[in-house]
Formats: structure tokens, C-alpha cells, sequence
């Protein structure tokens, strides 16, 4: 595929959509159709990878000669996967819970080309220590980030969210808000398209 390929984005996230649309590229938004439970067994990391390829191939049969991209996070603490809390209760639960704790993130990144079969996957793990919270402050944020009960681990670090956090290690900084772009443009530029040439 050339600079033109047609992109898909498999989410229906907007925090997804405003990063990929930083990049300047032409895209189309399409909800993935994927059971996003884990799977007995199967680690946070392999439960993202299955679930961001999983989205991007949902959608092959409807968007036949595209450049699909799927994504997923799962958030990890203590032996248990966090999901998106989407309840004030189920937030406020959660961060109690992850107070002053280190979480891992994975976050999973899919390319399927759907017209020749081709697939690039990654998945980046991000190490965030989280600052020991009160209830109040807990409270505060989650009446003044609303976006955070659609957040893994009901953490918004590009946005009022990064007062939860104490550190950040990761190879890349997108990676944590929903999409590692730094390895999506790499993916790209093997299908044809290159970023900066638009």
C-alpha cells in the first residue's frame, strides 16, 4: 500500500481517535465487535494482544483492501487485571485499591493489512507508581475528570490524572493515554505509508 492506503481505526475510543489524528493522516472510525473478558489463564499482556487483533479483525470483512488498526489496554496490580472502572463507584474502588501500589499497563497494538493478510503486533508495558491518595482526593478527581471511568485503572495521565502518578517508565509516552504510536508509525512505513510524507 501506498501513501493513500485507506486507515481504519478499530476503536471507539476518543482518546484513541485525537491520538491517531495528531499524526495529520485521513482515517475512518469503526466500533470493533470483540468480547473483551479475559481468558482463564491468560496474562494481561496476552489478554490485550487478543483483544486489540481481535478488534482490527472484526472489522476485515467490512473494510476488505484497509489498513486496520486494533488496540487494547489492560491495567495489572497485584495479581488482578484492571479493566475501565465505568462507574463513579467502581473508579473511586479502584483507586483506593491502587493507592500508593505499582501498576503495570499494557497497552496492545494491532495493523492488519485486510486485503493481503499482513499483521504487526506489539504490545508496550508501561511501570506507573501511583502517589498514596486520600479519599478526598480521590473524590476530587473523579468529580473533576469524568473521563477517567473510561480509563484503564480510572487513570487519565494526560489530563488531571497525572497528579495520581508518582513515576512513568515507558519506551513511549503515547503508549499510556491508549496507542503506542511510535511503533504504529513503524508498522505503517512496512504497508507503504510513511508518516512525514503527507
Amino acid at each position: 500500500m501506498n501513501n493513500q492506503a485507506k486507515l481504519v481505526l478499530a476503536s471507539s475510543s476518543r482518546f484513541r481517535q485525537q491520538q491517531l489524528s495528531k499524526l495529520g493522516l485521513t482515517f475512518t472510525i469503526a466500533a470493533p465487535v470483540c468480547d473483551e473478558t479475559p481468558l482463564p489463564r491468560e496474562t494481561p499482556a496476552q489478554t490485550a494482544a487478543r483483544l486489540a487483533e481481535g478488534k482490527a479483525r472484526s472489522l476485515s470483512e467490512h473494510f476488505p483492501a484497509h489498513l486496520i488498526i486494533g488496540a487494547d489496554q489492560v491495567a495489572f496490580c497485584n495479581g488482578i487485571q484492571l479493566g475501565k472502572p465505568m462507574s463513579f463507584e467502581k473508579a473511586a474502588a479502584m483507586l483506593r485499591q491502587l493507592s500508593g501500589q505499582t501498576i503495570k499497563f499494557y497497552s496492545a497494538l494491532c495493523l492488519l493489512n485486510s486485503f493481503s493478510g499482513s499483521l504487526h503486533t506489539h504490545v508496550d508495558e508501561t511501570t506507573v507508581i501511583m502517589r498514596t491518595l486520600s479519599e478526598k482526593q480521590i473524590q476530587n478527581y473523579l468529580q473533576r475528570e469524568p473521563d477517567a471511568l473510561y480509563c484503564a485503572g480510572a487513570a487519565k495521565s494526560e489530563a488531571l490524572g497525572a497528579a495520581l502518578l508518582e513515576r512513568i517508565d515507558s519506551s513511549d509516552p503515547n503508549a499510556l493515554v491508549g496507542l503506542p504510536i511510535l511503533r504504529l508509525i513503524d508498522f505503517l512505513a512496512e504497508e507503504g505509508v510513511d508518516v512525514l510524507s503527507f
